[in-house]
This record gives structure tokens, C-alpha cells and sequence, in this order.
């Protein structure tokens, strides 16, 4: 088993080393699916675990056989070449088998996270324009919630039964014929269309094409060491909904013929995890920072065998201390990597080839140019900050944002996209990340980066998760303030909010320290893992309002 990436012994030899191969003609479900049914139908595909702990193996046969039902099932159903399909379901077979079928046909796949609530699936149905949605029986209270509003949306399908307003897959799935042939399309043909996680404003549609799965090659076989190798089984907690779960993992494994563990908690539970990958055998896991902290408070987990290869993690900055647990209680470094729905996976690190700066990015994964820019698209000095921004032309970069060209036109600064995070470099080419450009705090003409202060404040020993803010302020224009959630059974008072006021003062900064602490018992989420910090900066200020003396008229 070999990938894209020549297994050089160097970062610099990696780098130096490899090139793009990128067709004129390319389907994705020809890469993950059609060609390896097509010589060995019989090898494991997906390993599917149900919430009962019932477990089956579906094959490389039984996938292609599956989506090409569904492909039947989806043109008889009008669904055509540019059209948008809704996937609306959990890590499952039939997740897989709804997007490989959508690819066959030239139709644009649309995942939605099963726990969206009625306000996120409106605004993307709608936004898309989706025909037909493919769901479960446990998503349809939401759907129907929001249906009023979908005039576009002609068919809901689901995999799961029958339901008033609902088709049955199933019986559709048996009146149709399981051969199919895939269409011929470009490599720069629409494929998918993925929001982004809407850290601010409403959520955008990313468009990507077919060859966004080459692309994000080598940003995956990078930081899983070389991926794939013999015996390699890759797991994720991430939904396949978002590009941590859909092309970080699912795709790529199914490309290079690896098998993919599906099974999706209800609840992240660390001893249920660290079973799971006993139980499987993972050698390769995605884990968001937030997934690993929870692991890292699980007391015991030496007893349990886990065997992983490769763990990489992206989203946000680990930190010294989460990359020493990885080390001391799994045996194998945590490679950090870093990218957005827009342009993924672009810097990343891989701790056999190069040394690994705790905190740091990593270095331009191999095949992407990536610069820190100012804002004329110069790149910026060493130690200097500046914008993170990848030059096109890129195969892993989106094409535009859905019915959105002023947004399109704004993410590009002549050739760069840009990112929008602030970063710097060091004289080794590592990137360091020092905020999103809208997120800075500017305290007494100081620029914070709450990242920064987030990671400070996690090593404390009774913080399991912080989110940090700039909140408005008089005298210093905003005071750094922080969201914190406590380890398990402690309890937030003035003594440890001053505690951990003294921890930031002397291990960041002593103009870094937050001013204010607010214990809450869980934090806003993206469906990606990250903070939302437009939603702590919302609630600090209901929090002011609700301390201002009442004002008369």
C-alpha cells in the first residue's frame, strides 16, 4: 500500500519531492469506489457499529452495487447533473452510499450534521436549493419543523422506514436495477457544497469540486504518518457531515482501499472510545483538540490496549501539555494540522520527518504554497503577523461560494485565498497561530489573541475547556474575559477564578491574564468542535446590559 506522497525520511526532501498528478477527468466515485469493486469486490469497505454494538461489514461490492441503486432511485426521482442532495444522516453505510451515488450522477452532495436544529437546516436547504433529501426517522421532527420554508425541496427519502411525507428507500432501493454508469466529469466539476461553520454572520457554502479529494491527499497521508500502510483502520468522532469527517477521512480512506469504521456517539464518552478502538483494532483516528481533552481526563486509560499508528488533530492550537499526554499515554505523537472548509488541510506536521514545536501549525503541507501576507498580498517578514493565504491555482481549494460572488471575490487577494487567521512564521517555516482577524482583543493598545490566552488557561489542572473574548470597556477599550468549564466535580469560586487569574499572569502575561471569569457548565460549539465566539460575545453583552442601572425616560 503506498499514497501520494513520496515517504521521503525529510520534511524537506517530502516537499521538494513530490508534484501534483491531477487528470483532466476525474469522479470521485471512481476513485473511492467503482475501481476498487471492480478488482477486489470482496475487501472490506466500511465497518459499520450500531448503537445496539451490532456490527456488520460491507464491502467494496456491496457499496458500488448500493449507490448504483440509489443513482436509479435518483434520476427517476428528476434528480440531474448540477443539483443539490441533501444528506442528512450519521456516520452509517448509507451515508457513504448516498454520496458516492450523488458523485455518480454529476449531482452536488449537501451533508448536514444530524444534530443541526431547525434555524442551521433551514438557512442551508434554503440557501442550496436542494431537490431531494436523504434523512433518518429520528432527523424528521426537525425536517418537518422547517419544510414550510423549502419550496425547492421536492422529495424527502428516508433510509430507515416509511413516514407520512416520506419515502421509503428501502422499497424504492428494490424496484431498481444496481447497475449504473457513473458520468463522465471534469476534475473541476461541482461535487459537494459544505457550509462553514458560521463563527460569524450566516453560514457559507463552500463549493468544491471532484478533485478536492486529491488535494486533500496529501494533507491526510502527511500527518497519519505516511497513510496508508498495512492494516491500517481509520475511526473518527468527527461527523461525516463536515470536511473533518468527509474528506479528512471517510473519502480518503475509501481512495487508498482502507476500511472506515462507522459509529457515531450519542454522547462522547472517553472509556466508550477507548473501547472502540480496542474493540476495532483503529489505527488511524481525527480527533478535534476538544475530543482529545476529554480522553485526557478519563483516569485510567492504561488499561485499555490501544494500538493507533497515527492521531492527528486540527481546529485549534493542542499545546505542550496535550501533545506530552499523547506521548506518555498513547505512545505516538499528536500531529497537528490546519486548514478550513474552504482550503483544507495546507500546513500540517508529521513528528517522524520533523520536530514538532508544541503550539506551532507545522510547515506548508507538500503541494501547497502557503505565505503570510499583508494587506497589499506581500508576504510578511520572519516573526512578523499577518494573514494565512494559500496561491491558486490549488486542487484542494474551493471553486466559490454558493450564490455568493461578493464573498468569493473578498476571500481573494490576486492570486492568494485568503484565510483569515493571523499567523506568523519562524526562521524554521513553522506557522504559528495568533488569532482569526476578527476575533483580536485590543486592550490598552495591546492585540491578544484569544487562542492564546484559551490554551494558557486549559493547562491549568481544573479548567477542562475555555472560550475567550474581548469584552467592551471603558478605560482599556475591551478587557480580556473567559469562558471556562470545569474539570469533573469542581466547583467554580472566587478563590479559583483568582487562582487561575495568577495562572495566566505568570505563565502567558500579566496584560493577558482575563479580568473575568465566568464559569459555564458547557461552551458553544460549531459542529466542527470549535468555540463560537460570536455567541460568548453575545452573551457578554446580555451580561452587561443586565447590569446597567435601569434607565428612565
Amino acid at each position: 500500500m503506498s499514497g501520494i506522497l513520496p515517504p521521503a525520511s525529510t520534511y524537506d526532501a517530502c516537499y521538494a519531492q513530490f508534484n501534483w498528478q491531477i487528470p483532466q477527468r476525474f469522479n470521485i466515485a471512481t476513485a473511492v469506489c467503482d475501481r476498487h469493486a471492480d478488482c477486489s469486490p470482496d475487501n472490506t469497505a466500511i465497518v459499520f457499529e450500531d448503537t445496539d454494538g451490532s456490527q456488520k461489514r460491507l464491502t467494496f461490492g456491496q457499496l458500488q452495487s448500493e449507490s448504483n441503486r440509489l443513482a436509479n432511485v435518483l434520476t427517476h426521482h428528476g434528480i440531474r447533473r448540477g443539483d443539490r442532495v441533501a444528506i442528512h444522516l450519521p456516520q452509517s453505510f448509507e451515508a457513504a452510499v448516498a454520496h458516492i451515488a450523488a458523485y455518480k450522477l454529476g449531482a452536488i452532495a449537501l451533508p448536514l450534521f444530524s444534530l443541526f436544529g431547525p434555524d442551521a437546516l433551514r438557512h442551508r436547504l434554503a440557501d442550496s436549493g436542494a431537490r431531494i433529501l436523504l434523512t433518518c426517522q429520528a432527523n424528521l421532527p426537525v425536517i418537518e419543523a422547517v419544510r414550510d420554508d423549502l419550496g425547492e425541496l421536492e422529495h424527502i427519502i428516508v433510509t430507515d422506514g416509511s413516514a407520512v411525507g416520506a419515502q421509503d428507500l428501502n422499497g424504492l432501493m428494490e424496484r431498481v436495477s444496481d447497475c449504473f454508469k457513473t458520468i463522465d466529469t471534469a476534475a473541476d466539476d461541482p461535487a459537494m457544497l459544505i457550509y462553514t461553520s458560521g463563527t460569524t454572520g450566516d453560514p457559507k457554502g463552500a463549493l468544491h469540486a471532484h478533485r478536492v479529494l486529491l488535494g486533500h491527499l496529501p494533507g491526510v497521508e502527511f500527518p497519519h504518518r505516511y497513510f496508508p500502510q498495512q492494516s491500517d483502520l481509520f475511526w473518527t468522532p468527527a461527523d461525516w457531515a463536515w470536511a473533518g469527517g468527509l474528506l479528512d477521512v471517510l473519502l480518503p480512506s475509501l481512495f487508498h482501499g482502507v476500511p472506515v469504521l462507522a459509529k457515531r456517539f450519542d454522547k462522547f464518552e472517553p472509556e466508550a472510545v477507548f473501547q472502540l478502538m480496542v474493540r476495532h483494532g483503529v489505527r488511524n483516528t481525527f480527533m478535534p483538540a476538544t475530543a482529545l481533552r476529554m480522553l485526557r481526563q478519563f483516569p485510567t486509560p492504561e488499561k485499555f490496549d490501544v494500538k493507533l499508528r497515527s492521531l492527528a488533530s486540527g481546529g485549534e492550537a493542542l499545546g505542550e501539555d496535550l501533545i506530552g499526554w499523547g506521548r506518555e499515554t498513547l505512545g505516538i505523537t499528536i500531529n497537528e494540522f490546519y486548514g478550513q472548509t474552504e482550503v483544507n488541510l495546507v500546513v500540517g506536521n508529521n513528528g517522524d520527518v520533523m520536530p514538532i514545536k508544541p503550539g506551532s501549525m507545522g510547515r506548508p503541507i507538500p503541494g501547497h504554497q502557503v505565505g503570510v501576507i499583508d494587506d497589499d498580498g506581500r508576504e510578511v517578514a520572519v516573526g512578523e503577523i499577518g494573514v494565512v493565504a494559500v496561491r491558486r491555482p490549488d486542487p484542494v481549494m474551493f471553486l466559490e461560494y454558493w450564490n455568493n460572488p461578493v464573498a468569493t471575490s473578498a476571500k481573494f487577494l490576486g492570486d492568494w485565498c485568503m484565510l483569515g487567521d493571523l499567523a506568523w512564521r519562524d526562521d524554521d517555516g513553522y506557522l504559528w497561530f495568533k488569532s482569526r482577524d476578527d476575533d483580536v482583543i485590543i486592550s490598552s493598545s495591546y492585540r491578544i489573541g484569544p487562542t492564546e490566552v484559551e490554551e494558557c488557561l486549559n493547562q491549568h489542572p481544573m479548567v477542562a475547556m475555555s472560550g475567550v473574548i474581548g469584552s467592551p470597556n471603558s478605560i482599556r477599550g475591551e478587557i480580556v474575559k473567559a469562558y471556562v468549564v470545569l474539570a469533573d466535580d469542581v466547583i467554580g469560586n472566587d478563590a479559583l477564578r483568582a487562582d487561575i487569574q495568577a495562572h495566566v499572569k505568570q505563565q502567558l502575561s500579566a496584560h493577558e491574564y482575563p479580568r473575568e471569569i465566568c464559569f459555564l457548565d458547557e461552551l458553544p460549539l460549531t459542529v466542527t468542535g470549535k468555540i463560537q465566539r460570536m455567541r460568548l460575545r453575545e452573551r457578554d453583552a446580555k451580561e452587561r446590559a443586565d447590569t446597567q442601572p435601569n434607565q428612565k425616560g
